[in-house]
C-alpha cells in the first residue's frame, strides 16, 4: 500500500488559510474517490473538500476550529495496491518531546538524613484507566454527594426526589434536619421558577467556523471604524398601498416585500452621494467609490449572519430584485452560496423584518463605509396636510430608517442628506415605480 498526502488546495483568490468547520472522516475510515473529507471555511465561504483517491484515512490535520495553511497537509490516505494518484511523503508532524526521566534522588528528612527511593507499584501500560467524568456527570455526582450528606428522613427524601428538588439547596430551620415544612417553604419561595428552581448547568461552547468569522469581522469593524448612526422617520403609507396593489395582480411575478422597493430608492439616490457606495482600504489609505451598486443583503442563517450580494442592483427592476433576494437568501441558509455570491458588496442593507425595533445602530460590513437598516413598520396617528392649507390627524404607517457610517469617509451632513433623499422617494413611491 502507498500513502497519499492530500494538501489543502487554493480554494479562493487571495486566501492564505482556511478553518476546519466539519470533519466527514476519522482515522481508520474507508473513503472512495470524491468522498467528502472536510468542510473548510475561508473569509468568503465554506467549501467541501473531496478525496482524490480511494483508501483508508491514516492521518488528519487537526480538530474542528483549527486553521490550516493553503498547501498544508489536510489528510493522509493509505491507498489501495497500485494507484495512479501522486504519492508523496507523509507530512512532517512534530511529535511532542518525551519527558526526560531523571534518576530518583533520596528524599531529605527534616533531620537531614536521606531515605532511599519510594517503592513504585508495578503498572501495566495495558491496564484499563477509569473514565474521566464529563462536566455534566461531574456536576451530577457532586450534587448527588451533597444531597446524600443532608439530614432528612426517608419520607422527605422520597418526596424531594419525586418533585425533582435537590435537598442540598434547602436550608434546615431546626436542628440541621430538613423536614416537610422546610421543603414546603422552599417550594413556595421557588414558585414561578419551576418545581426545583434548578440552575441550568454552565455550557462551554468553542467558537468556530462562521461564528468565529463573524466575531472577528465585527470586532475588527468596531475597532477600526469610528461609527456614527443617523435615524429618520418615513411615512410608508402610500408605499404599502402600492405594494399591496402590485401583489394583488395575478401572474408569475414574485410577491414584493418592502426590501426591493427600498433598494430601488437607495439606488436612485446614490449617484448624488458617491461617498456612501464605497470601500475603504485603510492600510493603503485609499477610498474606492464604485459606479455599480453591489448590494449586500444581511441574512440570518442557522450558522450565523451571512451577507450574499446582489450584483448590479441598480440595473434590476422590482421583481428581479425580489427574485435575487429570495434566491440568495435560500442559497445562504442552505450553505450552497458560491464564494463570489458572498463577497464584493459595496453597500449593505440589514433588516429584521417584523422583529425590527423602532431604531437600530447596525455595524458596518467592513471594508464598506455605510450600512442601512430599515426598522419595523408601526401604525400611529400623525399630522398630515388636509388639502386646505391646514393639517388633520390620521392613522399612518411609519418606519424609521437607520444608517451607520464610517466617519473617516462620510460626514454627518452627507448621511442625513442621503437618507432625506431616500425618504422623499419612499413617501412619493410613484417615482420608484415610474423610474
Amino acid at each position: 500500500m502507498a500513502r497519499f498526502t492530500f494538501n489543502l488546495p487554493d480554494i479562493g483568490e487571495g486566501i492564505a488559510e482556511a478553518e476546519i468547520v466539519t470533519w466527514h472522516v476519522r482515522v481508520g475510515d474507508r473513503v472512495e474517490e470524491d468522498s467528502p473529507l472536510a468542510d473548510m471555511m475561508t473569509d468568503k465561504a465554506t467549501v467541501e473538500m473531496e478525496s482524490p483517491v480511494a483508501g483508508v484515512i491514516a492521518w488528519v490535520a487537526g480538530e474542528v476550529g483549527d486553521v490550516i495553511a493553503i498547501g498544508g497537509p489536510l489528510v493522509v490516505v493509505e491507498t489501495d495496491g497500485e494507484s495512479d494518484a501522486e504519492v508523496v511523503p507523509d507530512p512532517v508532524v512534530a511529535e511532542p518531546p518525551k519527558p526526560q526521566v531523571e534518576p530518583e534522588k533520596p528524599l531529605p528528612l527534616r533531620g537531614g538524613v536521606g531515605v532511599g527511593p519510594v517503592a513504585q507499584v508495578p503498572r501495566s501500560e495495558d491496564a484499563p484507566h477509569p473514565p474521566t467524568p464529563s462536566p455534566k456527570q461531574d456536576g451530577e455526582m457532586r450534587s448527588h454527594e451533597a444531597s446524600a450528606k443532608v439530614l432528612a428522613s426517608p419520607a422527605v427524601r422520597a418526596r424531594a426526589k419525586s418533585l425533582g428538588v435537590d435537598l442540598a439547596q434547602i436550608r434546615a430551620q431546626e436542628g440541621g434536619r430538613i423536614r416537610h415544612a422546610d421543603l414546603d417553604a422552599f417550594l413556595a419561595y421557588s414558585e414561578g421558577f419551576g418545581p426545583a428552581a434548578a440552575t441550568r448547568p454552565d455550557e462551554a461552547i468553542k467558537v468556530t467556523g462562521l461564528r468565529r468569522r463573524i466575531a472577528e469581522n465585527m470586532a475588527a469593524s468596531k475597532r477600526a471604524i469610528p461609527h456614527f448612526t443617523y435615524v429618520e422617520e418615513c411615512d410608508v403609507t402610500a408605499l404599502e398601498e402600492i405594494r399591496a396593489q402590485l401583489n394583488s395582480a395575478k401572474g408569475e411575478r414574485p410577491k414584493l416585500t418592502i426590501l426591493p422597493l427600498l433598494i430601488t430608492a437607495i439606488c436612485r439616490a446614490l449617484p448624488e452621494f458617491p461617498m456612501l457606495n464605497a470601500r475603504y482600504d485603510d492600510e493603503a489609505n485609499i477610498v474606492t467609490r464604485h459606479g455599480a451598486v453591489h448590494m449586500g443583503i444581511a441574512t440570518m442563517t442557522d450558522a450565523g449572519l451571512m451577507v450574499p450580494v446582489i450584483r448590479d442592483a441598480h440595473t434590476l427592476n422590482l421583481w428581479q430584485l425580489a427574485r435575487e433576494i429570495t434566491r440568495l437568501a435560500e442559497a445562504a441558509r442552505s450553505g450552497k452560496a458560491k464564494p463570489q455570491e458572498l463577497s464584493g458588496s459595496t453597500l449593505t442593507v440589514t433588516s429584521l423584518g417584523p422583529l425590527g425595533g423602532i431604531a437600530s445602530t447596525p455595524v458596518i460590513n467592513r471594508p464598506e463605509v455605510a450600512i442601512i437598516g430599515p426598522n419595523r413598520i408601526v401604525e400611529r396617528p400623525a399630522f398630515i396636510p388636509d388639502g386646505m392649507g391646514g393639517e388633520r390627524i390620521a392613522k399612518r404607517k411609519l418606519m424609521n430608517i437607520s444608517i451607520s457610517c464610517d466617519h473617516r469617509v462620510v460626514d454627518g451632513y452627507d448621511a442625513a442628506a442621503f437618507v432625506q433623499a431616500v425618504k422623499r422617494l419612499i413617501e412619493a413611491p410613484a417615482q420608484i415605480i415610474a423610474g
